[in-house]
């Protein structure tokens, strides 16, 4: 099986513990200061299975978030239609409505006259 390397972030060794001493420690002299030795960095082994494992997966994620853009977009335009579907209707829900009080009120007063007929052929039979 072959391995793939990957360089990581670097690793800083444990510093050892300084020895403890009864006489205080002198004070350095202000000046240049040695710069710390080179850090190797640390490096993470990868088998081929790990990493189809890996690719795998980054191309399922891939996918879910292509299929969730079209889903997006699909009811984005879905919106717009009903949107302007509404824009167009709303004048005619309005005179539907209109005509519905005239109507209404129409039939209220086709009511009013029914019983007014009523009412003088009640007061016939007499």
């Amino acid at each position: 099986m072959s391995e793939f390397v990957w360089d990581g972030e670097t690793a800083k060794e444990p510093e050892p513990e300084p020895e403890q001493r009864s006489e205080p420690e002198p004070q350095p002299e202000p000046g240049p200061q040695p710069e710390p030795p080179p850090v190797e960095p640390a490096t993470l082994t990868l088998t081929a299975n790990d990493f189809s494992a890996l690719e795998e997966r980054i191309l399922r994620a891939v996918e879910v978030v292509r299929r969730e853009r079209q889903a997006r977009i699909a009811a984005e335009e879905r919106a717009a239609r009903a949107e302007s579907q509404v824009r167009v209707q709303a004048p005619l829900i309005e005179q539907l409505e209109k005509d519905l009080g005239a109507l209404r009120t129409e039939r209220d007063h086709v009511r009013e006259r029914v019983e007014r007929l009523l009412g003088q052929l009640d007061a016939l039979e007499l």
